[in-house]
């Protein structure tokens, strides 16, 4: 895992850099296909879901409460087993193929790591379904941003919220990724107004190497 030190630091070229030195734009899709596996759910998200009912509880489409995620399926599985119906979108097909494995395994024995302060037996009653698709291919390097941070403002429907985890807001934008530095980056402005930040903590748990490094932001779509 990069440290602090070594993601700002110009000559500090982490594993993640030398491997997309060899990637085209169009090839960073694949990329990323053998990457990016943390083996579990994000801890800041399962906090955030449980200890702020008032935001996700009363959110419906369908009597049902929705949301996307995917890479690995670690945070589609805890969205479904705290209530959400879930669709996993993946950019390759391995991705998706190796998402399923790990849903169809968890989802009948989850893990503790899946749960917070909430009892895993009360939670896991109201479960969710999990849906991976295969999607088309997608980029996302610092020049796109702006047309990232847009296009969720264009997939998300009132009442709902983008969850994000926020890192390394530290490191220099100017500086090689991925990670790609978040220092001085307003996510409203980049979607140009369309979206209003509603919470922005710094969680109490996160991934070893983020902690206190990162922060977590859920956003909700500006009224008309």
């Amino acid at each position: 895992m990069p440290s602090r030190e070594t993601l700002q630091s110009p000559e500090g070229q982490t594993r993640l850099v030398k491997h997309f030195e060899t990637h085209s734009l169009d090839g960073h899709t694949a990329g990323w296909t053998n990457l990016w596996d943390r083996g579990m759910p994000s801890a800041a998200l399962i906090d955030i879901i449980e200890r702020r009912e008032d935001l996700f509880n009363p959110i419906t489409i369908d009597g049902k409460k929705k949301a996307l995620g995917c890479g690995k399926g670690y945070d589609v599985v805890t969205l479904a087993l705290h209530g959400f119906d879930v669709y996993g979108l993946e950019t390759s097909d391995r991705g998706a193929s190796v998402a399923r494995e790990y849903v169809k395994m968890e989802i009948q024995e989850p893990q503790a790591c899946n749960f917070g302060s909430a009892s895993s037996e009360k939670t896991a009653q109201g479960r969710g379904e999990v849906t991976i698709l295969r999607v088309f291919d997608m980029i996302l390097i610092i020049r796109m941003r702006r047309q990232w941070a847009g296009r969720m403002a264009d997939l998300l429907a009132p009442p709902g919220y983008l969850v994000s985890l926020e890192f390394p807001l530290f490191k220099d934008p100017k500086l090689p990724g991925p990670p790609w530095g978040l220092r001085g980056v307003h996510w409203d402005l980049l979607a140009e107004g369309r979206d209003l930040r509603v919470v922005c903590v710094k969680p109490e748990r996160s991934y070893a190497n983020r902690k206190g490094t990162d922060m977590l932001s859920v956003w909700s779509k500006k009224s008309a």
